[in-house]
């Protein structure tokens, strides 16, 4: 009878120590996630590696791994829109939680952008969306309460949102934010462990402002320099550290001759000699404009798995340009 007794109890014990389950959006929110959760949490993806987030589809495996989730952690891009209640219909008792809240994001711009990108208020930048115009992301969120996150897909605001861009993790400083939603969900499901993510928080909390210190001190020398990319995927990244982004895909199409004419002039004003391009995307116009400006074209993915690292050798990247 105790030898029972003791076993149920190990199965007991066993189950409350049971790793929990979440879902991201991005390979980025992963990283996030990880910081602060460390082996407390398992954390799945949906948008899997060189997909777009833009028109992404969960595939059915996807679908099932999601019922074992505890929470999931929204942050904006196009392809939630029409997935976040299907989502929330798989696992209703799962925790729906938009990472972008509290973040007042930038516009989306069309090819003029190139004008004044890098200057746009608080954190301006350019989406990272095949179709801009299916952007109703759903960060409006006037109610807060990470209970009702589940009706973002609802996009009461389709105007708003359709303009915003949503790649706020391309900046640290926008990072800490995320880190802190992260944070209380994580909490808010797994209580006993509190002080344990309390200490990852505050400890990736200084490692973002470190990496910020550590992006300044390599772009504060080319303050207002231009770079061209061909998916606008770094508004914000440009806003932080006063660059100005020029984009060459307009609502995830590629430009028309008249625009790559005034694309390649706008880089030569620039003296830009190397376009960028992530490697979700096609590099046949990327390679036009290099090709007529006598520069090259280098890759760089907002979306990589090694995050801080990926924002360093992007800057180091910007910065290589105008050396």
């Amino acid at each position: 009878m105790k030898r029972l007794l003791v076993i149920a109890l190990l199965m007991i014990s066993s189950l409350s120590a049971q790793i929990k389950d979440v879902t991201v959006s991005i390979v980025p929110q992963k990283y996030f996630v990880e910081k602060i959760a460390g082996d407390k949490i398992n954390v799945n993806v949906m948008v899997k590696k060189g997909f777009s987030p833009a028109n992404y589809e969960p595939k059915t495996s996807q679908m099932k791994k999601l019922a074992q989730s505890s929470i999931y952690f929204s942050i904006g891009v196009p392809f939630e829109n029409s997935w976040l209640k299907k989502f929330k219909n798989a696992n209703k008792n799962m925790l729906m939680v938009d990472t972008s809240m509290g973040i007042e994001k930038l516009e989306m711009v069309e090819h003029s952008h190139h004008e004044d990108e890098g200057h746009h208020d608080e954190h301006a930048d350019h989406d990272e969306h095949d179709d801009h115009k299916k952007h109703d992301e759903h960060d409006e969120h006037k109610d807060h309460d990470h209970e009702k996150h589940d009706e973002h897909d609802e996009h009461a605001d389709h105007d708003e949102h359709e303009s915003s861009d949503p790649h706020i993790w391309n900046d640290p400083i926008l990072v800490k934010i995320q880190a802190k939603n992260i944070y209380e969900a994580l909490v808010k499901v797994d209580h006993d462990n509190e002080s344990f993510y309390k200490e990852n928080y505050e400890k990736f909390i200084k490692e973002l402002d470190l990496l910020n210190q550590k992006l300044e001190t390599i772009l504060n020398p080319y303050k207002n320099k231009a770079f061209m990319v061909f998916h606008p995927s770094w508004g914000y990244f440009a806003k932080k550290y006063s660059l100005e982004q020029v984009a060459i895909e307009s609502q995830g199409k590629e430009p028309k001759p008249k625009e790559l004419v005034e694309l390649i002039k706008d880089a030569k004003e620039h003296n830009i000699k190397i376009v960028f391009v992530a490697p979700q995307f096609s590099q046949k116009s990327a390679k036009l404009i290099a090709n007529s400006i006598n520069g090259s074209v280098h890759v760089i993915d907002p979306l990589a798995k090694n995050w801080e690292e990926n924002l360093i050798q992007t800057a180091e990247k910007i910065a290589n340009t105008y050396k």
